[in-house]
């Protein structure tokens, strides 16, 4: 009778609905997380590419010569914190425009706001080149060495020509990502790279440019990129519904995309300066080669992970601005869940094999046994970073997706400059933890950043922001129906 009984029970319509909906909602995990990687993986390749573009011109400039080396790394960082940051940041700007315009069906919307954006990030390509022009004497003001400072200097304005070609490559990518068009970005990205590496040797060795002609090739090669993309954009079929042709409402976008573009622009700035900062800091220490050294190793093993995190922050953006647009909030939570479970996998995987790896870490970049040795007890911190910057890199893509970039901002600023820095100079100064306690201070920074990113995600309410994204997007379509 007992058996029977719970048989029946099995069978009631509470216990059926139960099930459906633990079904329902396991298969919409899956559905998401297949969504999720079919963006994921494409634009981890294309970032990877993007990053060696540069990386590989900085290797061709080391066979140049020292001076000529520490000219082009010194200009790269000045101009990656004055210029292409900043350009990057603004364009982000688009992942909420064009993202929650394509969710609500308003298509034109992503061409008019694509040239919006190009058109005035062209313009401030203007005075971030005169800056460039002026970056030497700079360079001597905060006391850099005159001969390294004046290699910079020339270096950085052989790299004025490629701030153009950025400027539109940057909405480009925003414009396709927002369409799912993935497949696109990767290939150009890596046909890019190809195009890149020959040209790029033949102007150095072949053509005895020397590190002029890597800066050269560097925007020759972003010229190839957007011209790759913007041809696209303008002649596949898969566009045809988001094209437009050039109109006076392209203007109208312009004081929607300095709204949101400013603070994605400031978002992304103050964490990139922090790390600029701590280097800095550390070229001011006893032991400056030692000490600058480390942390230029510990930057770039956390920088080669980042592009992770980084990717799956797009596909959350991607996924989030568009469920925002089309008035799906359970769609939302559920993306937000399944990045976060994928970013904890991946992390935690990379976390393990990189401090199972912390004996021979150092000898990738140095055969300095006394770099080698620090390097492995920074090992520890490399990882607690990286394991901060998968939760920070994702809920900054779910906060580019919303729309809460100002918001983003006033974390970045608070998490960094009024803890993070704080805490690097009195570790590594005060306290005599050299390295280690600048890099204990960026660790702070990025705790701080990643609790708060947590919080206001975890108590927002999605309905309100669906509804604010309706709002936003009648505003938009009332404003065309005038024109």
């Amino acid at each position: 009778m007992g058996d029977s009984e719970a048989a029946v029970a099995v069978k009631t319509p509470e216990n059926k609905e139960k099930q459906m909906f633990k079904k329902s909602t396991w298969g919409d995990f899956k559905a998401e997380a297949k969504q999720i990687s079919m963006i994921f993986t494409p634009m981890l390749i294309v970032t990877t590419s993007q990053y060696l573009l540069r990386f590989v011109s900085t290797l061709m400039v080391g066979h140049v010569g020292k001076l000529y080396l520490s000219g082009a790394v010194v200009s790269m960082s000045f101009t990656n914190v004055s210029g292409f940051s900043f350009l990057f940041g603004m364009a982000s700007a688009l992942e909420t425009l064009c993202g929650q315009a394509y969710g609500a069906k308003q298509h034109k919307k992503l061409s008019h706001y694509t040239y919006g954006a190009i058109i005035s990030l062209l313009i401030l390509c203007i005075p971030v080149g005169i800056l460039w022009i002026f970056m030497e004497k700079l360079l001597i003001l905060i006391q850099q060495d005159p001969d390294i400072s004046r290699e910079a200097g020339k270096f950085s304005i052989r790299l004025i020509p490629a701030l153009f070609p950025y400027a539109i490559l940057q909405p480009l990518v925003r414009y396709l990502q927002s369409q799912y068009l993935i497949l696109p970005l990767l290939t150009s990205s890596v046909a890019t790279l190809l195009f890149h590496v020959p040209v790029c040797w033949a102007f150095v060795f072949k053509f005895n440019m020397g590190s002029d002609g890597a800066a050269y090739a560097i925007g020759l090669s972003y010229w190839f990129n957007a011209i790759f993309l913007g041809l696209y954009a303008m002649y596949s079929p898969k566009c045809a519904d988001t094209r437009a042709p050039l109109s006076w409402e392209i203007f109208g976008t312009i004081k929607d995309f300095f709204r949101f573009g400013i603070p994605s622009a400031l978002m992304v700035c103050l964490e990139w300066w922090a790390y600029e900062i701590i280097i800095l800091l550390a070229g001011v220490m006893r032991n400056p080669q030692l000490e600058t050294s480390v942390l230029s190793i510990s930057i770039t093993v956390a920088v080669l992970h980042y592009f992770a995190p980084f990717s799956l922050g797009v596909a959350a953006s991607v996924r989030v601005s568009n469920e925002l647009g089309a008035g799906n909030p359970q769609a939302v939570r559920t993306t937000v869940w399944v990045v976060m479970v994928l970013g904890v996998i991946e992390v935690s995987v990379a976390a393990v094999v990189l401090y199972s790896l912390r004996h021979v870490l150092g000898r990738a970049f140095v055969s300095d046994k006394d770099i080698i040795d620090y390097v492995r007890r920074m090992t520890p911190f490399i990882c607690l970073t990286m394991i901060l910057d998968a939760v920070q890199g994702i809920l900054s893509g779910v906060a580019r997706g919303t729309g809460w970039q100002r918001l983003g901002a006033y974390v970045n600023l608070g998490s960094y400059y009024l803890v993070g820095i704080p805490m690097a100079l009195l570790l590594g100064f005060l306290v005599h933890m050299r390295a280690k306690g600048l890099w204990i201070g960026l660790v702070a920074g990025s705790l701080v950043q990643s609790i708060l990113l947590a919080i206001i995600t975890s108590f927002t309410n999605w309905k309100k922001e669906v509804e604010d994204t309706k709002e936003r997007v009648l505003e938009m379509k009332a404003s065309d129906e005038k024109k």
